[in-house]
Protein backbone atom coordinates (compact mmCIF):
# COMPACT_ATOMS: atom_id res chain seq x y z
CA UNK A 1 0.00 0.00 0.00
CA UNK A 2 1.15 3.30 -1.27
CA UNK A 3 1.81 6.08 1.51
CA UNK A 4 0.84 9.62 0.82
CA UNK A 5 4.08 11.81 0.22
CA UNK A 6 4.61 15.30 0.57
CA UNK A 7 4.47 16.42 -3.23
CA UNK A 8 0.32 17.18 -2.56
CA UNK A 9 1.61 19.76 -0.11
CA UNK A 10 4.41 20.99 -2.08
CA UNK A 11 2.14 21.59 -5.40
CA UNK A 12 -0.67 23.11 -3.31
CA UNK A 13 1.64 25.78 -1.64
CA UNK A 14 3.13 26.21 -5.08
CA UNK A 15 -0.05 26.89 -6.57
CA UNK A 16 -1.16 29.53 -3.75
CA UNK A 17 2.71 31.23 -4.57
CA UNK A 18 1.36 31.32 -7.96
CA UNK A 19 -2.05 32.88 -7.55
CA UNK A 20 -0.25 35.45 -5.34
CA UNK A 21 1.92 36.57 -8.02
CA UNK A 22 -0.64 36.56 -10.48
CA UNK A 23 -2.92 38.50 -8.23
CA UNK A 24 -0.32 41.14 -7.36
CA UNK A 25 0.79 41.54 -10.95
CA UNK A 26 -2.28 42.44 -12.00
CA UNK A 27 -3.18 44.93 -9.27
CA UNK A 28 0.43 46.68 -9.65
CA UNK A 29 -0.87 46.40 -13.96
CA UNK A 30 -4.24 47.68 -13.28
CA UNK A 31 -6.26 50.83 -14.16
CA UNK A 32 -6.91 53.62 -11.20
CA UNK A 33 -10.56 53.96 -11.80
CA UNK A 34 -11.77 55.64 -9.12
CA UNK A 35 -11.45 59.09 -10.18
CA UNK A 36 -14.34 61.00 -9.29
CA UNK A 37 -15.97 63.13 -11.51
CA UNK A 38 -18.50 64.44 -9.43
CA UNK A 39 -15.92 65.23 -7.08
CA UNK A 40 -14.03 67.14 -9.60
CA UNK A 41 -17.26 68.89 -10.55
CA UNK A 42 -17.87 69.84 -6.74
CA UNK A 43 -13.70 70.81 -6.00
CA UNK A 44 -14.03 72.99 -9.57
CA UNK A 45 -17.37 74.74 -8.20
CA UNK A 46 -15.75 75.33 -5.09
CA UNK A 47 -12.39 77.04 -6.67
CA UNK A 48 -14.66 79.37 -8.22
CA UNK A 49 -16.23 80.77 -5.50
CA UNK A 50 -12.71 80.52 -4.05
CA UNK A 51 -11.53 82.77 -7.11
CA UNK A 52 -13.88 85.03 -6.69
CA UNK A 53 -13.29 85.79 -3.27
CA UNK A 54 -9.24 85.73 -3.28
CA UNK A 55 -10.18 88.49 -5.95
CA UNK A 56 -12.29 90.96 -3.81
CA UNK A 57 -10.10 90.06 -0.45
CA UNK A 58 -6.87 90.39 -2.54
CA UNK A 59 -6.31 94.31 -0.89
CA UNK A 60 -6.93 92.64 2.26
CA UNK A 61 -4.13 90.45 2.83
CA UNK A 62 -6.32 87.50 3.11
CA UNK A 63 -5.90 86.26 -0.62
CA UNK A 64 -3.26 83.70 0.35
CA UNK A 65 -5.61 82.53 3.31
CA UNK A 66 -8.37 82.07 0.52
CA UNK A 67 -6.36 79.50 -1.27
CA UNK A 68 -5.00 77.67 1.25
CA UNK A 69 -8.66 76.86 2.26
CA UNK A 70 -9.75 76.20 -0.90
CA UNK A 71 -6.64 73.40 -1.52
CA UNK A 72 -7.59 71.92 2.00
CA UNK A 73 -11.66 71.44 0.76
CA UNK A 74 -10.55 70.35 -2.24
CA UNK A 75 -8.35 67.79 -0.63
CA UNK A 76 -11.05 66.80 1.26
CA UNK A 77 -13.74 66.75 -1.69
CA UNK A 78 -11.49 65.11 -4.07
CA UNK A 79 -10.32 62.15 -1.41
CA UNK A 80 -14.04 61.41 -0.03
CA UNK A 81 -15.25 61.36 -3.71
CA UNK A 82 -12.76 58.61 -4.75
CA UNK A 83 -13.41 56.49 -1.79
CA UNK A 84 -17.16 56.74 -2.46
CA UNK A 85 -16.54 55.90 -6.01
CA UNK A 86 -14.42 53.12 -5.09
CA UNK A 87 -16.52 51.65 -2.45
CA UNK A 88 -19.16 51.98 -4.95
CA UNK A 89 -17.78 49.56 -7.60
CA UNK A 90 -16.02 47.45 -4.83
CA UNK A 91 -12.56 47.94 -5.77
CA UNK A 92 -10.30 49.09 -2.69
CA UNK A 93 -8.94 52.68 -2.56
CA UNK A 94 -5.86 51.80 -1.38
CA UNK A 95 -5.17 48.47 -3.66
CA UNK A 96 -2.40 48.58 -6.68
CA UNK A 97 -3.68 50.87 -8.86
CA UNK A 98 -4.77 53.41 -5.92
CA UNK A 99 -1.49 53.19 -3.99
CA UNK A 100 0.25 53.99 -7.57
CA UNK A 101 -1.65 56.98 -8.37
CA UNK A 102 -1.04 58.25 -4.96
CA UNK A 103 2.72 57.30 -5.11
CA UNK A 104 3.05 59.06 -8.73
CA UNK A 105 1.24 62.44 -7.26
CA UNK A 106 2.24 63.16 -4.20
CA UNK A 107 6.28 64.58 -5.05
CA UNK A 108 4.79 67.18 -7.50
CA UNK A 109 2.10 68.05 -4.98
CA UNK A 110 5.01 68.08 -2.33
CA UNK A 111 7.21 70.27 -4.31
CA UNK A 112 4.23 72.59 -4.76
CA UNK A 113 3.80 73.35 -0.78
CA UNK A 114 7.58 73.93 -0.41
CA UNK A 115 7.88 76.34 -3.68
CA UNK A 116 4.60 78.05 -2.43
CA UNK A 117 6.03 78.25 1.35
CA UNK A 118 9.43 79.92 -0.40
CA UNK A 119 7.83 81.81 -2.89
CA UNK A 120 5.33 83.66 -0.24
CA UNK A 121 8.10 84.22 2.16
CA UNK A 122 10.16 86.19 -0.53
CA UNK A 123 7.28 88.51 -1.30
CA UNK A 124 6.65 86.76 -4.77
CA UNK A 125 3.41 85.24 -4.86
CA UNK A 126 2.23 86.48 -8.02
CA UNK A 127 4.37 83.19 -9.31
CA UNK A 128 2.37 81.04 -7.15
CA UNK A 129 -0.66 80.29 -9.73
CA UNK A 130 1.40 79.39 -12.15
CA UNK A 131 3.73 76.98 -10.15
CA UNK A 132 -0.01 75.73 -8.63
CA UNK A 133 -1.29 75.17 -12.19
CA UNK A 134 1.99 73.68 -13.40
CA UNK A 135 2.59 71.59 -10.70
CA UNK A 136 -0.81 70.16 -10.09
CA UNK A 137 -1.21 69.60 -13.60
CA UNK A 138 2.18 67.41 -13.83
CA UNK A 139 0.59 65.42 -10.37
CA UNK A 140 -2.59 64.64 -12.33
CA UNK A 141 -0.58 64.09 -15.99
CA UNK A 142 1.92 61.19 -14.16
CA UNK A 143 -0.44 59.62 -11.93
CA UNK A 144 -3.45 59.70 -14.78
CA UNK A 145 -1.18 57.23 -17.20
CA UNK A 146 -2.93 54.43 -14.98
CA UNK A 147 -6.65 56.13 -15.35
CA UNK A 148 -8.83 56.49 -17.91
CA UNK A 149 -7.96 58.74 -20.84
CA UNK A 150 -9.28 62.29 -19.31
CA UNK A 151 -7.17 62.36 -16.61
CA UNK A 152 -3.89 62.66 -18.01
CA UNK A 153 -5.38 64.72 -20.89
CA UNK A 154 -6.42 67.28 -17.81
CA UNK A 155 -3.54 67.52 -16.49
CA UNK A 156 -1.52 68.26 -20.11
CA UNK A 157 -4.61 71.30 -19.70
CA UNK A 158 -3.56 72.09 -16.16
CA UNK A 159 0.48 72.29 -17.53
CA UNK A 160 -0.54 74.56 -20.40
CA UNK A 161 -2.16 76.83 -18.48
CA UNK A 162 0.14 77.05 -15.45
CA UNK A 163 2.83 77.61 -18.43
CA UNK A 164 1.19 80.48 -19.79
CA UNK A 165 0.93 82.09 -16.53
CA UNK A 166 4.50 81.98 -15.81
CA UNK A 167 6.02 82.94 -19.41
CA UNK A 168 2.70 85.77 -18.92
CA UNK A 169 3.15 87.24 -15.20
CA UNK A 170 0.60 90.06 -15.92
CA UNK A 171 -2.59 88.12 -16.85
CA UNK A 172 -4.90 87.87 -13.70
CA UNK A 173 -3.76 85.19 -11.34
CA UNK A 174 -7.14 84.38 -9.96
CA UNK A 175 -8.55 84.61 -13.52
CA UNK A 176 -5.80 81.59 -14.22
CA UNK A 177 -6.39 80.00 -11.16
CA UNK A 178 -10.47 79.90 -12.08
CA UNK A 179 -9.87 78.35 -15.54
CA UNK A 180 -7.68 75.75 -13.91
CA UNK A 181 -9.31 74.73 -10.97
CA UNK A 182 -12.51 75.72 -11.89
CA UNK A 183 -12.87 75.16 -15.19
CA UNK A 184 -11.06 72.31 -16.11
CA UNK A 185 -11.98 70.46 -13.30
CA UNK A 186 -15.61 71.11 -14.00
CA UNK A 187 -15.57 70.10 -17.70
CA UNK A 188 -13.29 67.01 -17.28
CA UNK A 189 -15.32 66.25 -14.31
CA UNK A 190 -18.79 66.02 -16.15
CA UNK A 191 -16.79 63.88 -18.75
CA UNK A 192 -15.76 61.42 -16.30
CA UNK A 193 -18.64 61.57 -14.38
CA UNK A 194 -20.98 60.88 -17.44
CA UNK A 195 -18.65 58.15 -19.12
CA UNK A 196 -17.30 56.51 -16.30
CA UNK A 197 -19.24 56.23 -13.83
CA UNK A 198 -19.54 58.97 -11.92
Amino acid sequence: MAVPGSKPVELHAHAMDNLRYIRGTMERAGSFTAVPGLGGVLMGSSALVAAWLATSLARTGHWMTVWTVECMLGVVIGTTAAAMKARRMNSPLLNGPGRKFIAVFSPAIFAGVVLTLVFHEAALSWFLPGIWLLLYGTAVLSAGWGSVRAVPLMGLCFMIIGTVALAMPDLPGDVLLAAGFGGLHIVFGTVIAVKHGG
